[in-house]
């Protein structure tokens, strides 16, 4: 299976959730709540949203790792991609964030539990530019290609050119910075908001990297490997239809496979031929999540994906693995668990 796709992600069920006033100003995905909607509801409606992402993603066969946040002054921990990224080796960053009330946001014992059952290595931290006002927000300031070992990243404040060349010699990747601007010449606030990169297929709205000769770049380094490249439009983008991101997943027969994760709202933006592009390698999995995404993100941001290998299975896993094999023999999922024991 491909490097990109990871087949387990982390999840925070975060209760107190709601809009961040803090990253309003530069956040132009950001909206206010509904007329009349109280922040207790909003808090509820999105803790349902959460959990239907979480429902959908163990219905596609991949791992969820849940964390709950009852912390009110963490509005966008459902957010961890922007402070955490994993990486094959055994890697772990830990990143700088532009907003003074998301940087506790970091836990430990999300970090702790990696270390638990993963294969952990390496963790590089560098949440000590902070008071030097220099960023970059994980996963949402940068699209990593896992396979060819690129690093997409539109400039602005929250992804400083110079500690993304510090973390792509840290962790192997070459640096791609362009900049990328909505119709009224408006920054782009995070790459992950206009592409996401898979492994046969791509999403990006080229048409908002003004500079011509930079966007054919990136155009062909997206797809040099024969990767389909499926444009998407400014209007798609303010849809989150960019902020997708592919997953590993099983099926109830254990067979491994793609799926393309996104909200309901984005799945709705694209037409039929972008949809037929993208199901020729992954299942599109779709969620409605449109409280969370008054918060300016959407799906790719609530989703920190687990690039790691496992330790050795548990003992639930491996009984259950007998289990399976002796009621088929033939079935992949109880041969890999046995495998990992």
């Amino acid at each position: 299976m491909s490097a990109q796709a990871p087949s387990a992600v982390v999840l925070v069920r975060a209760e107190r959730f709601l809009p961040n006033p803090a990253t309003a100003a530069d956040n132009a995905f950001q909206s206010d709540l509904p007329a009349g909607q109280s922040d207790e509801e909003t808090a509820l409606k999105a803790l349902a949203e959460m959990d239907a992402l979480a429902d959908a993603l163990r219905g596609a066969g991949v791992r969820v790792h849940v964390f709950s946040d009852e912390d009110h002054t963490r509005p966008d921990s459902v957010f961890p991609n922007n402070w955490l990224s994993t990486h094959a080796g055994g890697m772990v960053a830990v990143y700088p964030m532009y907003a003074s009330n998301r940087r506790h946001e970091r836990r430990a014992d999300v970090l702790e539990m990696l270390k638990s059952e993963y294969r952990v290595q390496t963790i590089v931290d560098y949440s000590g530019l902070e008071p030097d006002g220099i960023f970059l927000e994980g996963t949402g300031a940068m699209v990593l290609d896992h396979v060819s070992r690129v690093a997409y990243a539109a400039r602005s404040h929250r992804a400083d050119t110079h500690v993304l060349e510090r973390f792509c010699t840290d962790f192997g990747y070459e640096p791609m910075a362009f900049d990328a601007v909505d119709s009224d010449g408006v920054p782009v606030y995070h790459t992950n908001v206009i592409g996401c990169v898979g492994t046969d297929v791509a999403l990006f709205a080229l048409e908002m990297i003004p500079d011509k000769h930079r966007r054919e770049q990136v155009r062909e380094r997206l797809s040099v490997n024969g990767r389909t490249v499926v444009e998407i439009s400014e209007e798609q983008v303010r849809e989150f239809a960019g902020n997708a991101v592919e997953l590993c997943g099983r099926t109830a027969t254990g067979k491994r496979h793609y799926v393309m994760a996104m909200s309901e709202r984005a799945r709705r933006s694209l037409r039929p031929d972008q949809v037929a592009a993208i199901e020729e390698s992954c299942s599109i999995v779709s969620v409605e999540i449109q409280t969370i995404e008054l918060a300016g993100g959407s799906v790719r941001c609530m989703i920190a994906g687990v690039h790691l290998d496992r330790r050795r299975a548990t003992e639930t896993e491996l009984t259950e693995a007998v289990e399976a094999i002796d009621e088929d023999p033939h079935t992949a999922d109880g041969r890999d668990v046995a495998a990992e024991g």
